[in-house]
C-alpha cells in the first residue's frame, strides 16, 4: 500500500498488524512500533508538537559552540534527530536503534537519510559500554514492551545512566524520557548531577529529565525555547521545572 495516500496500516499475509508500521493522515506520518507511538514526521517542520520536542529542547541550554556531538539512544523514526539537526547543523549526531525494521521504515517514509546521521543498529547498552567519544548531549529514549505495557529495560537507570553520564563532555547534558520509572530515573540523576530539570508535555504522561551542571536552570531553558524559531511554537505544551524546587507531592 502506498503510505502517501491516506492512512496506511501494513498487514501481514495472515491479516495481523505488523510490529512496525506507518500511519498517514493530513497532519503527519506516524511510526507505530509494537502498538506504541514511536515517531512523528511533518515534512514542513522539524518540530512535532509532542514529546520529541521536549527531548531535543535541552540542546538549547548549551551555547552553539557546545552543540558539536550528540548521542541519541533510541533513534526510532528520527523525530528527535530532525530537531537536533535543525538546531545544530554542523553537529556529529549518532543515532542508536536496536530494530533494523524501524530504521528501514524511517528511511523509506521519514526521510531519515536527509539528516546526515551516524546510524548504529545495535543494543544501546552495548554501545554505551564500548563508545569512547565524548558528547555534549546524550538523549536516552529507550523503551521495550508493547502498547500500554511499555517500560524501561532492566539496565535503566543503572548501569545505563551511569555509563551515559561517563560519555558526557565537561558541562554536557544527559536527557532521559521516563514513564512509570520517572521516580527512579529522577533519583539516579539527582544523585549524580548538581542540576536537574523536569519537562512535562501537555496530554502526555512522559516526564523528561534533563541533568547537567549547577548552572542548568528551567527558566533559562524555557526562555531559550521561546526564542528559538523551530521550537517556540511548542512552548505552550511544555512545562519546565527545576527538580529541587519541586515539593515532594509534585515529584510524580
Amino acid at each position: 500500500m502506498d503510505v502517501d495516500k491516506g492512512e496506511s496500516v501494513s498487514r501481514s499475509a495472515k491479516g495481523k498488524r505488523e510490529r512496525v508500521r506507518v500511519q498517514v493522515d493530513a497532519f503527519a506520518k506516524r511510526l507505530i512500533v509494537d502498538e506504541t507511538f514511536a515517531s512523528l514526521y511533518r515534512p514542513e517542520t522539524p518540530a512535532t508538537g509532542c514529546v520529541w520536542d521536549a527531548l531535543a529542547a535541552p540542546l538549547l541550554a548549551l551555547p552553539p559552540r557546545r552543540r558539536r556531538r550528540v548521542l541519541l539512544l533510541g533513534l526510532g523514526g528520527g523525530s528527535v534527530a530532525r530537531i537536533v539537526r535543525s538546531l545544530a547543523p554542523e553537529a556529529i549526531v549518532v543515532g542508536v536503534e536496536f530494530d533494523p525494521e524501524v530504521v528501514r521504515q524511517a528511511r523509506a517514509h521519514f526521510a531519515l537519510d536527509e539528516l546526515d546521521l551516524e546510524i548504529c543498529i545495535d543494543d544501546a547498552l552495548a554501545v554505551l559500554r564500548r563508545e569512547k567519544r565524548r558528547f555534549d548531549l546524550v538523549v536516552e529514549d529507550v523503551f521495550i514492551g508493547r502498547g500500554d505495557a511499555v517500560h524501561k529495560p532492566d539496565w535503566l537507570p543503572h548501569p545505563g545512566l551511569d555509563l551515559a553520564a561517563g560519555l558526557l563532555a565537561p558541562g554536557g547534558l544527559l536527557v532521559s524520557n521516563a514513564l512509570d520509572e520517572a521516580s527512579s530515573i529522577a533519583g539516579a540523576l539527582n544523585s549524580r548531577f548538581p542540576g536537574l530539570i523536569r519537562i512535562e508535555v501537555e496530554d502526555y504522561d512522559n516526564r523528561i529529565f534533563v541533568a547537567g551542571p549547577a548552572t542548568l536552570d528551567a527558566r533559562t531553558l524555557r526562555a531559550a525555547v521561546a526564542a528559538d524559531p523551530v521550537l517556540s511554537p511548542s512552548l505552550g505544551i511544555l512545562r519546565f521545572r527545576d527538580w529541587r524546587r519541586l515539593g515532594r507531592g509534585s515529584r510524580n
